[in-house]
């Protein structure tokens, strides 16, 4: 057991490893925020930012959290091959005695997340109609995504990025400049499309375990080359929308940045389509698009600030 513990620690229900996502994505919507801001001689509450991106992180504790409670309970973690990108953290079935500590945390998680959401409604009550309706949706969102969600194939493509996207980006923007924008609406496209592209890509080795517990995602539907067409439209969606507002003005032009990651999602799509059915071979194209998903909207936001000078 002390072995077990060793490997697979309280924690690890929580896919740690997996939750440098959510700093990647809120770096960008807190960079938007605070551009917006300087352009009006304002300053940002960094109290503020800090709880923003602290609620954001609860929340994707919690939905981690959640999937591998009911994925241990359904038989599903036994079934996967794991993968350093999917499959699971293994902990659950390693240690089946966390079982309980992985419902607390994602309960924990998401109580956090509201509370925090519930404090910044109190503090400016005129936000309610902006601010509530997107909180009540990114937790109806994380408590549906293992029951329902992945049953949903369509809705199962667009859920992370909806997260990780509009939803954080204008939560945010609305906390800390007191209101969405319609530019700061297309900025969160870029998260979107990407986050899509590494949920979608990491279900690739899951499609027969997923299948077995009655999990309905695209790559069932449509086979795993068959898909390899939306990865490369959400890919082109994402950098053609930041190069459209890069000329149209949107946002400062250091945010053109990020499109340094545009040949790793190249190479990482050449390698999906060349081999995607080969579990082995494909493991670089997974490596390669959690790094545009995690360094794009990183970088992004680092020359959205660089742009300050």
């Amino acid at each position: 057991m002390a072995g077990a513990s060793d490997k697979h620690p309280w924690w690890g229900p929580a896919r740690v490893p997996f939750l440098f996502l959510t700093p990647a994505c809120m770096s960008l919507a807190v960079a938007w925020s605070w551009w917006q801001l300087r352009l009006q001689g304002l300053q940002m509450d960094g109290v503020q930012a800090a709880l923003c991106v602290l609620g954001a992180l609860m929340a994707h504790v919690g939905v981690n959290a959640l999937n591998e409670y009911a994925d241990f309970k359904s038989g599903l973690d036994q079934r996967t091959r794991k993968t350093p990108f999917s499959g699971g953290s293994g902990t659950l079935p390693a240690r089946p005695d966390l079982a309980p500590i992985a419902l607390n945390m994602g309960v924990s998680g998401l109580s956090l997340t509201a509370l925090i959401g519930l404090y910044f409604l109190w503090q400016e009550p005129g936000r309610m109609l902006s601010l509530a309706p997107l909180g009540v949706l990114g937790l109806m969102l994380v408590v549906a995504y293992t029951p329902w969600v992945t049953r949903q194939p369509w809705l199962c493509l667009i859920a992370p990025g909806l997260g990780f996207g509009p939803l954080m980006a204008l939560g945010t923007e609305i906390v800390l400049t007191g209101q969405a924008s319609w530019t700061g609406l297309m900025l969160s496209v870029l998260p979107f499309a990407l986050t899509n592209n590494l949920l979608l890509l990491n279900q690739y080795p899951d499609v027969e375990p997923d299948r077995s517990v009655g999990r309905r995602t695209l790559p069932m539907l449509w086979g795993r080359a068959g898909c390899v067409p939306l990865l490369a439209a959400q890919y082109g969606v994402a950098y053609g929308v930041l190069l459209l507002g890069l000329a149209l003005g949107w946002w400062p032009m250091g945010t053109g940045l990020a499109v340094l990651t545009m040949p790793m999602a190249l190479t990482a799509w050449q390698k999906a389509k060349a081999h995607a059915d080969d579990m082995a071979e494909l493991l670089p194209a997974l490596g390669l698009n959690v790094g545009v998903a995690l360094a794009t909207p990183a970088l992004a936001a680092l020359g959205m600030v660089l742009s300050h000078g």
